[in-house]
């Protein structure tokens, strides 16, 4: 990540001096993983909350100091605030989810947790990762779809480093279980849920 970091960073700098070719670069280097992340949490609504989320994220630009690796977790941050927000304003509707192909695609250099969801299908993959009791869900779309580390996941998270690499690793642990019980033919498209609120 550390090439796809730098250009993140020089593009979100020239984009606070101003520069749209820089937001359009920032934006298009985002929010592939951000979506992917949204529609894990909100489902199909995902395109209209990470809208809210880059208007947001356009408005407080100027404010946001850090690298590229800094700019992915603090707009994965104002994106779970604005998927929040929505899920309480949509608590009474049930809400059903599906990944757009391509959606958990994440630039090289990822580890075997990306190597194991690759082999299914994105609809499969949201399916088993919506089994998972929230807390999990969410440290495994931020690690493996996002692309953030423990302490930026941790951050959007608001909680500590070793609470969300211990969520993601039962969660990882959880979904390669599945896997080998049920085997990844078996899981069958249909039912789509967001990940299990556990509150």
């Amino acid at each position: 990540m550390g090439a796809y970091d730098a250009q993140l960073g020089a593009a979100v700098e020239r984009a606070q001096q101003g520069d749209e070719e820089g937001f359009a670069i920032a934006y298009r280097l985002v929010q592939p993983g951000l979506i992917g992340y949204v529609r894990g949490l909100v489902g199909d609504d995902a395109e209209d909350v990470a809208s809210e989320a880059w208007l947001e994220i356009s408005r407080d630009l100027g404010r946001f100091r850090g690298d590229g690796a800094g700019f992915r977790g603090w707009t994965a941050t104002i994106a779970r605030h604005r998927a929040l927000d929505h899920l309480r304003r949509q608590k009474r509707r049930p809400r059903t989810s599906s990944l757009e192909p391509g959606t958990l695609d994440m630039p090289g250099g990822h580890d075997t947790a990306a190597a194991a969801l690759e082999k299914l299908s994105t609809e499969q993959a949201l399916q088993l990762i919506g089994s998972l009791p929230r807390d999990q869900a969410e440290a495994v779309l931020l690690r493996v779809v996002v692309g953030l580390d423990g302490p930026a996941s941790a951050r959007v998270l608001g909680k500590r480093p070793g609470a969300v690499r211990t969520a993601a690793y039962r969660g990882l642990k959880g979904l390669a279980g599945k896997i080998t019980r049920a085997g990844a033919s078996s899981v069958t498209p249909g039912a789509q849920r967001t990940p299990k609120d556990e509150t």
